[in-house]
């Protein structure tokens, strides 16, 4: 079966940078769209950044993240990443990655299999 392994998440100061990795199994990494998607307390799911099928590789930012995290994709390890720079106290969140067949997408709804999760704290 599917499967989508989030890590790196964790306490961070203010201004400090991270690094998520999320390792997927089960399916045919390169023909998908992967995305990164945060639940912070109270909020509904927001779209954080996502990256097309290969070989296009194409990226796309939420508004509130751009120019602070960079999403990328590594098919021979399966696994798509999203380095976190910048970080603010409002980027804490649960975050997850997901994947998706075909065109990349901005709503949760849209794609087909997700991670459990992994938590970013930003805070002094």
């Amino acid at each position: 079966q599917v499967q989508l392994v989030e890590s790196g998440g964790g306490l961070v100061l203010p201004g400090g940078s991270l690094r998520l990795s999320c390792a997927a199994s089960g399916l045919t990494f390169s023909t998908y769209s992967m995305g990164w998607f945060r639940r912070a307390p109270g909020k509904e799911r927001e779209f954080v950044a996502a990256i097309s099928s290969s070989p296009a590789g194409r990226t796309y930012y939420g508004d509130s993240v751009k120019g602070r995290f960079t999403i990328s994709r590594d098919n021979a390890r399966n696994t798509v990443y999203l380095q976190m720079n910048s970080l603010e106290p409002e980027d804490t969140a649960v975050y997850y990655c997901a994947a998706k067949g075909g065109l990349v997408g901005y709503f949760p709804g849209e794609y087909d299999y997700w991670g459990q999760g992994t938590q970013v704290t930003v805070s002094s």
